[in-house]
């Protein structure tokens, strides 16, 4: 397929997109850069980890994609006393036929919202991951598909720690994306006021359908990456590993424990060409990685105690390999 042929293509399906956004922006005000990332995810098949404070419209957020999509959401609220089965489902004793039957949990939806994901223990942490991957949930002896599309955002409270389960490195790595949410500005604080104190329901279309969702995600497949593009790609991952072999990177080798995994590769170049449909280009440029870009690596750089002393975070070291490294 030409280049011409997949940019067709791509202005042809990606307009109902801009619908979806459109019944959004109903309800949500501003978080522009959080819907987009979550439609990034959507179309590049990919969960999302998502750090802000509370109140910033996240479970909403979620919530309205749901109903643009036609689509089955939950959320679950994760606490410490929270068990696997509360989540995946368990097996449930049936008198009259003698039998155990399945009763899944609400993992079983298009779309998650995982809120607080650092207040539940290790097993149930690790039975959502484990869902995530495989997408799929043992229950008993049988194995259930979860449906699709299927989306998972988890989000983390930034500021208090107390009486959490930080997620390991091995497990974060698992989402494609980790968004950074800050407040609205004040003129969208503004029309948040004067749209929420009505408490009116708004309604919100469904323009779009699971199915259709799936037929996206093999056209966002075929948008044309060049090779320059996916040479850039590696210098910023590989960058994370030996950065003494670019320039002007030498010193954050002192800085960095441990480097991105091939897997930040791969949802890269994914991401990238999610954000490029989201534009309605069949080809990705320097700019998608440049705008996605962040939000992939951010969590993917395991600090040095030296980086913590001096008080350098993850976010400082992936600003300077896209200062550094060069465009194509």
């Amino acid at each position: 397929m030409t280049i011409e042929e997949i940019n067709k293509r791509v202005m042809e399906n990606s307009p109902v997109i801009d619908e979806v956004l459109a019944e959004i922006s109903k309800v949500v005000v501003g978080q522009d850069y959080m819907i987009r990332r979550l439609l990034v995810g959507l179309l590049a098949d990919g969960h999302i980890l998502l750090e802000g404070v509370p109140g910033l419209a996240k479970t909403l957020a979620v919530s309205t994609l749901s109903q643009a999509i036609k689509s089955s959401f939950h959320r679950l609220q994760f606490t410490p006393d929270l068990l696997p089965a509360d989540l995946i489902g368990t097996l449930i004793y049936n008198q009259k036929t003698t039998e155990f039957i399945p009763k899944k949990g609400p993992i079983f939806a298009n779309f998650i919202l995982a809120d607080e994901i650092n207040r539940a223990p290790a097993k149930v942490q690790s039975a959502l991951l484990e869902s995530m991957q495989e997408r799929q949930v043992s229950i008993g002896d049988k194995t259930h598909k979860l449906p699709e599309p299927f989306l998972v955002m988890a989000t983390q409270n930034p500021l208090e720690q107390e009486g959490t389960y930080p997620l390991p490195e091995a497990q974060v790595d698992r989402f494609m994306l980790k968004i950074i949410i800050n407040y609205p500005t004040r003129e969208e604080e503004t029309l948040i006021l004067d749209r929420m104190v009505r408490s009116e329901n708004i309604p919100v279309n469904a323009v779009l359908t699971p199915e259709k969702i799936l037929n996206l995600r093999e056209t966002v497949k075929d948008v044309y990456m060049e090779t320059k593009i996916k040479d850039y790609i590696l210098d910023l991952v590989f960058a994370t590993r030996e950065p003494e072999k670019f320039k002007n990177l030498e010193d954050l080798k002192d800085l960095i424990d441990c480097g991105a995994s091939p897997r930040a590769t791969i949802y890269l170049a994914q991401a990238a060409k999610a954000h490029a449909f989201l534009e309605h280009r069949g080809y990705v440029t320097p700019d998608d990685i440049k705008a996605i870009g962040k939000d992939v690596l951010r969590h993917r750089i395991i600090l040095t105690y030296e980086a913590e002393a001096e008080q350098i975070s993850q976010e400082d070291l992936v600003n300077r390999l896209f200062d550094e490294i060069e465009v194509p």
